[in-house]
């Protein structure tokens, strides 16, 4: 098999931003390294060094035969979540991402921006992720329809940054998938 630590990799965001959002009626990406159109994919700028957190849970069951045998394992659940903090606080459209764009008017912080919080449900959108892996191996996974399934904490305080730390969860598509994953070499390593 030869030396396979070169198959091993960190993960970094694209120099031009790591998650965008769009509506989830847009036309999904569907290679690692095309150009995101910016009418359609918002930027939803810094998220923490803690990066992108990506969770597959199957709930199972094992049922057993007369003597202890596994015989069937049978799946009752199937959730692919992500979980990652927003660092932009202060800008609208991580505002809108977080607490729905209906419960967040006003156009800029210049005019003043309301946010009114509810139990409105979330808008679902499009999810994609974009990253350089080592030797500029670009990495982009894409979530055709998932919406905020939880908010952590806001901790308000002048020794830390603010943030919003969003789980998403990914809802299957007409295909019955969750999310996408393309990867290519990028003979433009940029770091």
């Amino acid at each position: 098999m030869g030396n396979t630590a070169s198959y091993t990799s960190a993960a970094k965001p694209r120099i031009a931003g790591g998650i965008y959002r769009a509506a989830k009626t847009a036309t999904a990406p569907n290679t690692a390294d095309g150009t995101l159109d910016p009418s359609v994919f918002t930027c939803l700028g810094y998220v923490s060094e803690d990066g992108l957190v990506n969770s597959i849970e199957r709930d199972t069951e094992t049922k057993k035969a007369w003597g202890g045998d596994t015989v069937l394992i049978i799946q009752n659940d199937f959730t692919d979540s992500f979980q990652f903090s927003l660092l932009e606080v202060l800008n609208k459209d991580v505002i809108g991402t977080v607490h729905g764009e209906s419960n967040v008017t006003g156009s800029d912080l210049e005019s003043g921006i309301k946010v009114t919080v509810n139990s409105t449900e979330p808008t679902e959108y499009m999810w994609v992720f974009d990253m350089i892996m080592n030797d500029g191996v670009l990495n982009r996974l894409v979530i055709p329809c998932a919406r905020v399934q939880e908010v952590g904490d806001i901790t308000y305080s002048s020794s830390d940054l603010v943030e919003y730390d969003v789980t998403i969860t990914a809802i299957p598509d007409a295909s019955g998938n969750t999310h996408y994953e393309y990867k290519k070499a990028n003979p433009i390593v940029t770091t």
